[in-house]
Formats: structure tokens, sequence, C-alpha cells
């Protein structure tokens, strides 16, 4: 088989290999860290029963109801808890079931802003007016449970299998072997030919 009929062999799986190629490298393993992200969910989800400060719990907070002290709610702490619940449970969760790369950077986007935004939370309650509660143990839990969803989404999406680094690195390898052939490469010499009978 000549080395032309080798080329248009791999040419017609070329296509098959850029697509499966495309699909691992769209796709996370998060490993063991998937359990410790289940698990930081569904702690993250408690975190929205116990008191968020004073006597209003984290979802009193997200949803105002008429026994809630709406002079305790802070736009802080409400901003807080709609990035928890949107990208710490949600995007989380979807990420996780989908195993998709782009929903994982994502919910590693909105956790870290929510960690900002929990680290204001807890300091404006902290410095509330005079005789004022503080933050409650379901703030400060829910913004440590989002800083270790971040750490760990931030893992797990900035690392590549040995499957995706083989796959890029032949990628790589095809793409600059084809790029230094030039047209002559591909025409058969008048001597190559095998002689006529």
């Amino acid at each position: 088989m000549s080395s032309k009929d080798n080329h248009r062999e791999f040419e017609a799986y070329r296509a098959d290999i850029e697509d499966a190629e495309r699909r691992v490298a769209g796709e996370i393993d998060p490993g063991g860290r998937g359990l410790v992200v289940a698990i930081a969910v569904f702690v993250l989800l408690g975190t929205f029963l116990l008191p968020h400060t004073g006597s209003v719990r984290g979802w009193d907070v997200l949803f105002p109801g008429p026994g809630t002290d709406r002079d305790l709610l802070t736009l802080p702490s409400q901003l807080f808890m709609w990035l928890a619940l949107v990208f710490g449970v949600v995007f989380s969760l979807m990420a996780l079931v989908t195993r998709r790369w782009t929903v994982a950077w994502v919910a590693l986007a909105g956790s870290t802003v929510a960690s900002a935004l929990g680290l204001l939370a807890v300091w404006s309650r902290q410095t509330a007016e005079l005789g004022g509660p503080g933050p409650g143990i379901g703030l400060i839990l829910g913004w440590i449970t989002v800083i270790v969803l971040a750490f760990h989404w931030a893992r797990v999406v900035w690392s590549k299998t040995a499957l995706q680094l083989a796959a890029e690195a032949e990628r790589r390898r095809s793409t600059a072997e084809l790029q230094s052939k030039n047209l002559l490469d591909d025409l058969r010499r008048p001597d190559d030919q095998p002689p006529a009978e």
C-alpha cells in the first residue's frame, strides 16, 4: 500500500477522530471530587434551613414571608443566597449529571463570585448596627461550603485526563505533518511510476 493510499485512508477516519476528540475534550471526569461536590451541594441546601441572621433563615432571605424581619435582610446576603442557589446547587448538580466542561466552568465562575459575595454578606452582618444580630450559622456554613465548591470545581475544570492530552498531542502531530507537506509531495514523479507493459 502506497503512502498516498495511507494518506487517503487516514483522511477518511480523520473526521471521526476529530469528532471523538471534541467530545472527549468537552467532558469532565470529576472522579472522587464528584462525591465531594455532591456532599457539598447537599450541605449547602441544608444551610438554607439554618438561621442566616437572627431568626431569619436562608429560605427567608430568598423568599421573605409575612413573619420575616425585613430589617435583617441586606442586599449582599440576598445576592449571596441567590448565587449560592443558582450556581452552588443548580449548576453544580447539572455539571455532575451532564459532565459537560462548559457547565462545570459556569458552576466554577458562579461559585467564585458567590464566595466573594459571601464574604461581603458575613462582613455586613458583623458591622450591623449596635445590638443587631450577627451572622448566623447558616450564613457562615453556606459561605464556607461555596468556597469548597469553588475550589473543587477549579480543580475539576483545570485538570485534563491522559486521554485528552494524548488526543491533543495526536491532533497537533497530524496537523504539523499535514502543514509540512507541500503540493509537490503529493505528485508522483514520472520515474516512480511502474514501467508500462
